[in-house]
């Protein structure tokens, strides 16, 4: 099957031309099967993407971030039961930490600083990369220090160093200061956080 470009910006996108092109439209049909017989968050991305350059109902958009999110979850508890972590270069595994990282993302924005925390920490777990694993124990140290989201982006996260290129910008992983320093800093909950961690790696 073509996949359908999924980098169409509004600027460059004649919407009513796409919706009334056969071919692009089958194609589109072909990846939500695909997405929904392989519950395949890779392909849930690629669809959202689609969708949301082509302006679709608020409806669409959130049934899809729905199947995306309640499927990572399901992976993230079938991964932490077999002791398995991401492999990040996997397309799907990538896509799933994605998804739980945009939620835990959310839940902060939103204030949520105990549903947060979890998701970061977890992530922190379950993701061995070095700067991105450093990365989600930071979020929930700042969590733990009450720092607000909006605070975080604006003191804390080095957002200007976010490469587009790079598939795995979604993660924030630079600070306005070091790592090192950081975690020195809120040490005390990075210990706690790790203590909280104890019983994934017991159970």
């Amino acid at each position: 099957m073509t996949t359908p470009d999924t980098s169409m910006t509004q600027e460059n996108l004649d919407i009513e031309a796409l919706k009334n092109d056969a071919e692009f439209q089958d194609n589109v049909r072909r990846l939500e099967q695909e997405m929904r017989e392989h519950n395949s968050i890779a392909r849930g991305y690629q669809l959202l993407d689609i969708k949301l350059a082509m302006q679709e109902d608020e409806d669409t958009i959130n049934d899809l971030f729905t199947f995306i999110v309640n499927r990572a979850f399901d992976l993230l508890a079938e991964y932490l039961t077999r002791h398995k972590k991401f492999d990040l270069s996997d397309p799907e595994e990538y896509a799933t930490a994605r998804a739980i990282y945009e939620h835990g993302i959310q839940r902060y924005s939103e204030n949520d600083k105990k549903g947060a925390k979890e998701i970061f920490l977890v992530l922190h777990h379950q993701i061995e990369e070095p700067d991105i694993h450093d990365a989600m124990m930071i979020h929930a140290a700042a969590v733990m220090e009450g720092i607000g989201f909006e605070t975080f982006i604006d003191e804390f996260a080095d957002v200007t160093s976010l490469d587009p290129e790079d598939p795995k910008s979604i993660f924030i992983t630079e600070f306005v200061q070091p790592n090192d320093m950081i975690m020195a800093m809120w040490s005390r909950h990075i210990e706690a956080g790790k203590k909280e961690l104890e019983t994934l790696d017991n159970n």
